[in-house]
């Protein structure tokens, strides 16, 4: 297996899915799929996995490829003129989703926020199994169930505060689910068998479901894609399960995710191959990022300043903001805005202030580039998100003269700042981050940002190209001194930041000694997984 080394000491080795140090999501020893997974299951599963399975592999596998070749030279590039950019067709976009001014996101394991989102009166919400969900059986599981009963109305909580049971109250919200990624995988289902994740989770819930019941139909929203081809895997899927339960093959509906460099060069291509699917795509901007510095992780030119001082319309951010809207009000679909990460707090004033008013000014930008709603993740972010947006959407905006091929990768010149201090936050970041999820979190709410793996990934990739490029780039003290960056130096680093968190933390609590091991193992994990170079989203 091949090793990248660098004169600063960095050595990144691809490994591969059995040698990956976070594993693979599988059911519990002794767990009997016939006996525990719905009655039928299985044989409605059977022909998926037969016919999907090796195709996912096939696609994994090209990804991998795809990254080889950016790190050799061979960067992302649009596609050759095809039906799917020269033809003039057009979705027939239903009324029920006409308004999807903010998209309220959060993960499905959570009764209490998913019956919260449900009721905050967001024209959208998206129930997350993956990068907000903690990828453990428990979890998951868990998420599965919970989805089932609000698309029935039926999930509630129990709210303690005020000593009562919370349902869902009736509205006209569009539910999504996202289920994991394509690149990743279920074990313990099937014998000896690896099953695509994405595969599991929908047909979980499409075998589960009662569609005849549904306020409008089953929607699922897709994550992590890499090109137009894998929207293929996804009709065929969604297809099938039409099929298999006596339903129309559009039956399904869908938006995408555009949270993949390559993808951002073949929207238009994935778009058409889902047409009988797609209802719009949505910039995923933190999962973005972090794949526009994978790609880019060989070029100096790109190593990003400190996260929280890129500002939210730098240009390479823009420039794919403003194509997106203009792809898909030329099909009919509708264009969605990204999460805003600084998150409101009802206990800090001076915090919420600055939240609302940041979550104002992102959206109105998203607004002004034409998209038809954003991301949040908080119901006090639902009315000022809702109310960026001039009109329920902006499908018939379309500006003239647009540039159909503008340049996404502008490099990050002129913006932000570059220093030990960012470097340190990362590293605590990444800590805390990894140590929620060995304490079953699949978001973290740190320093007022709400952290998922999105953000984790950019952290860990920001860390690693300081690394890789510590001769060439740099990065200054609070003194204005350079210091390089060093494997060394990141060691001690992460001790340090542990040690911080070790100190700030209850040590007289029954479970202290508890808490500190999973940190340690929390800041082990994080180090090692730059080293390695595990910097795809799991």
């Amino acid at each position: 297996m091949a090793t990248t080394s660098t004169k600063a000491g960095l050595s990144i080795t691809p490994v591969a899915v059995s040698d990956r140090l976070m594993p693979v999501n599988t059911a519990p020893p002794g767990f009997d799929a016939v006996r525990e997974l719905p009655a039928g299951f299985l044989e409605f599963l059977a022909p998926l996995h037969a016919a999907l399975t090796l195709r996912q592999r096939a696609l994994i596998a090209r990804r991998d490829t795809a990254l080889h070749e950016a790190h050799a030279g061979k960067l992302p590039d649009y596609l050759p003129l095809s039906v799917a950019t020269m033809q003039a067709w057009q979705i027939k976009l239903p009324q029920w989703s006409f308004d999807q001014r903010n998209q309220m996101t959060g993960p499905a394991d959570d009764a209490e926020l998913v019956v919260k989102m449900l009721n905050s009166g967001a024209p959208g919400v998206m129930l997350d199994l993956e990068d907000s969900n903690a990828n453990t059986w428990e979890h998951l599981t868990t998420g599965i169930r919970n989805i089932l009963e609000a698309l029935a109305g039926r999930l509630t909580f129990f709210d303690k505060k005020r000593n009562r049971t919370v349902q869902i109250q009736p509205s006209k919200t569009v539910l999504f689910t996202r289920p994991r990624g394509l690149h990743l995988h279920q074990a313990g289902v099937l014998p000896d068998e690896l099953l695509p994740a994405s595969l599991f989770d929908v047909a979980m819930i499409a075998y589960q479901v009662d569609f005849s019941a549904l306020t409008h139909p089953l929607c699922f929203y897709i994550p992590k894609s890499e090109s137009a081809d894998e929207a293929l895997w996804w009709r065929d899927l969604f297809q099938m399960i039409a099929r298999a339960k006596g339903l129309p093959a559009d039956s399904i509906k869908c938006m995408a995710l555009v949270e993949a460099h390559p993808l951002a060069f073949q929207m238009e291509e994935f778009a058409w191959n889902l047409r009988e699917h797609m209802l719009g795509l949505n910039l995923g901007r933190w999962d973005y990022m972090a794949s526009l510095i994978h790609f880019n992780l060989e070029n100096p030119e790109w190593v990003l300043p400190d996260r929280n001082t890129i500002p939210h319309n730098v240009a390479f951010f823009q420039n794919l903001r403003t194509l997106m809207p203009e792809i898909c009000h030329k099909h009919g679909m509708l264009a969605i805005g990204g999460m805003t990460a600084l998150y409101p707090s009802r206990d800090n004033p001076e915090l919420n202030a600055r939240a609302l008013a940041v979550l104002a000014e992102d959206k109105k930008n998203e607004a002004s580039c034409l998209m038809d709603g954003a991301w949040t993740g908080h119901p006090d972010q639902n009315e000022i998100a809702v109310t960026q947006f001039p009109a329920p959407n902006q499908l018939n905006a379309r500006p003239k003269n647009a540039d159909a091929h503008p340049d996404l990768r502008p490099l990050p010149t002129g913006v932000g700042k570059r220093t030990l201090a960012g470097t340190r936050a990362a590293i605590r970041t990444v800590i805390r981050y990894r140590n929620g999820v060995l304490n079953g979190r699949g978001a973290s709410l740190l320093d007022g940002y709400m952290e998922d793996l999105a953000t984790d990934r950019i952290y860990r990739l920001m860390i690693a190209q300081r690394m890789k490029h510590a001769d060439k780039v740099e990065v200054l003290d609070e003194n204005g001194q350079a210091i390089r960056h060093t494997p060394e130096l990141i060691h001690q680093l992460f001790d340090q930041e542990l040690e911080r968190l070790l100190q700030e933390g209850d040590k007289a609590s029954e479970a202290a000694e508890e808490q500190t091991s999973r940190l340690r193992e929390a800041r082990r994990l994080s180090e090692q997984m730059i080293i390695r170079g595990e910097f795809n989203p799991a």
